[in-house]
């Protein structure tokens, strides 16, 4: 996907003019995220969840500080 400064952005996200590569937002779905990270994405975890309720049951502040875990 590109926006308008022409820049390829990660993993279907884009960049602002700045660079910053948009986050992802916490209504985005975990069947959504399953189709990047795969299966084992929080397993146990309803396919119809938001990522905002998997980053509570977890104490993560962010999808990024979730995958590090």
């Amino acid at each position: 996907m590109r926006n308008t400064s022409g820049r390829v952005g990660l993993d279907g996200r884009h960049r602002d003019l700045n660079g910053r590569i948009e986050a992802k937002h916490g209504n985005t779905r975990v069947s959504t995220l399953r189709e990047t990270y795969g299966e084992g994405f929080a397993v146990g975890v309803r396919s119809d969840a938001k990522l905002s309720t998997v980053l509570d049951r977890t104490d993560a502040d962010s999808l990024s500080q979730l995958l590090k875990k």
